[in-house]
């Protein structure tokens, strides 16, 4: 009650009332806890407080959302862009439950945005909360995009951070389109690295399948690129806080790069210094 009371106060920055609206990040918990760190439970304990905002606080939410909106032409500026991120940051929140009154809104945003943030933050939620109305969005939105690498970029950003078990399987199949390549740094970035450094729900699935995934790409752009390769192996910084049964799968991943023939000097010192 006291965070949405400072939220729909009008009197504060747009941009610092969205900071309300946003939960505390997984690392922010993880590092609270330090050791034994259980990411599944991390996501569902913050699944349950999105939920507990949209059910008990979704009419306020609703109006910081509809009181953010902007009746004037897009503008870079500051008083703009902390509005848009309040808006949202509200609409975020409100459609955790999935509720398909909140996705409507979802929705309707998608459709009529004027400008890319907006446009990008409502697919997010579609995608996260929408099921079968995410898969549509993806497809209109590559479809409308299709030419513009940065966004496309995007694209795969939003799919590779679905904090979900499954997501491993989306992203491999992601790799199969005409759209990547392990020989572009940028793409490769966008989806494994993002899939392995801002996805800690999909990135440590229990079984240690996304750890052996990401060891094998590092491998494989050990030959390609060893900086973005290195770059990579920096998801697994933080392994040695998991909980025993993760922590043994990425030990296993990491040692198996260390056996590997032919490393080059990045990924060498990364994957020595990680097993240190």
């Amino acid at each position: 009650a006291a965070i949405m009371a400072a939220a729909a106060d009008s009197g504060f920055d747009p941009a610092y009332r969205a900071e309300l609206l946003k939960p505390p990040s997984f690392p922010d918990v993880a590092q609270g806890i330090i050791n034994g760190v259980d990411p599944d439970a991390i996501h569902s304990a913050m699944e349950r407080l999105r939920k507990c905002f949209s059910n008990t606080q979704g009419a306020v939410l609703d109006e910081i959302r509809a009181s953010a909106e902007i009746d004037a032409p897009y503008s870079p500026d500051a008083e703009q862009a902390g509005l848009r991120a309040l808006k949202n940051a509200a609409l975020s929140l409100l459609a955790s439950d999935g509720a398909d009154a909140a996705l409507d809104k979802a929705q309707a945003q998608f459709d009529g945005a004027d400008n890319m943030t907006d446009r990008l933050a409502a697919l997010g939620v579609l995608v996260q909360r929408g099921g079968e109305r995410g898969g549509a969005a993806l497809k209109r939105f590559y479809d409308d995009f299709q030419r513009y690498p940065l966004v496309i970029d995007k694209w795969f950003m939003l799919q590779a951070t679905v904090p979900d078990t499954a997501t491993l399987d989306a992203v491999r199949a992601l790799m199969e389109s005409p759209a990547f390549s392990m020989r572009n740094p940028n793409r490769v970035r966008a989806l494994i690295g993002s899939f392995a450094a801002a996805n800690p729900v999909a990135f440590n699935r229990l079984d240690g399948e996304s750890y052996s995934f990401v060891a094998e790409r590092v491998l494989e752009l050990n030959a390609l690129n060893p900086q973005v390769a290195a770059r990579l192996l920096g998801a697994f910084r933080s392994w040695k806080t998991l909980e025993p049964v993760r922590r043994e799968k990425a030990r296993a991943a990491l040692e198996k790069i260390a056996a590997s023939d032919g490393l080059s000097r990045d990924v060498n010192d990364i994957v020595t210094r990680s097993l240190a």
